[in-house]
């Protein structure tokens, strides 16, 4: 399918319901909107299937959802370095950031390098990607060794100082993930937590708080019991 057939398509199954719910969670763009939703968009995507001519056409379209839609039909075997960091410098918004960090870019050979590289970025959205990067690996990348996650929470208790709000939601929501993985990550997670409660910036304390909360809770130390045994 050419760019133009597959932007018909969204524009002919979007809504104003949900372009106006858009705002409501947040989802802020400076693209032209149809109000499509991502379960459509994503069951689109797999009909149409892999298709990396296709993908950089729609990313550059100038439409929220053909930039949705690019993530669903790109190949993460043909992503490069240069196209992760072209996409991530164009996110403005938590809605696309997270779709293609946990759709797209984590099934890349480049997601480790990148969540890395970026949680030291000062742009918002490239900051945000770094850390669900983080949490989609640890959904993703069922072989990796907790030695490789536990390399990431110095990252995480950095990236807490920082006060703009979609970044410290991503890095709470990194926290809990690499937390809820294994005994060994929850207890390196709750240290972290219970460091981060104690500090006197709000932004850092409320990650701290909130993780540690979740991670201590009976729910959480049950299922990890189970799993270990």
């Amino acid at each position: 399918m050419e760019k133009d057939e597959a932007l018909a398509w969204l524009k002919r199954h979007g809504t104003k319901q949900i372009k106006d719910g858009m705002a409501r969670y947040g989802i802020h763009t400076k693209l032209e909107v149809y109000g499509v939703g991502v379960g459509t968009m994503k069951a689109f995507g797999k009909k149409l299937g892999k298709d990396h001519a296709l993908a950089e056409a729609l990313w550059k379209s100038g439409v929220y959802e053909g930039q949705m839609l690019a993530v669903f039909v790109e190949d993460p075997e043909r992503v490069t370095r240069r196209q992760m960091n072209s996409w991530a410098g164009d996110f403005d918004n938590w809605g696309i950031c997270d779709t293609a960090c946990f759709h797209l870019f984590d099934k890349t050979p480049f997601a480790w390098e990148k969540a890395q590289q970026w949680a030291t970025s000062p742009r918002e959205f490239v900051k945000r990607s770094a850390f669900a990067l983080m949490a989609s690996l640890v959904v993703h990348d069922k072989a990796a060794q907790d030695s490789r996650f536990l390399t990431l929470l110095p990252l995480i208790e950095r990236g807490a100082q920082d006060d703009r709000n979609f970044v410290k939601k991503a890095v709470n929501w990194s926290l809990r993930c690499i937390g809820k993985r294994s005994r060994e990550l929850n207890a390196a997670a709750i240290a972290v937590s219970k460091r981060l409660a104690e500090n006197e910036q709000a932004a850092p304390r409320w990650v701290g708080k909130d993780a540690f909360r979740e991670l201590s809770s009976a729910k959480v130390q049950q299922r990890l019991a189970h799993r270990a045994k």
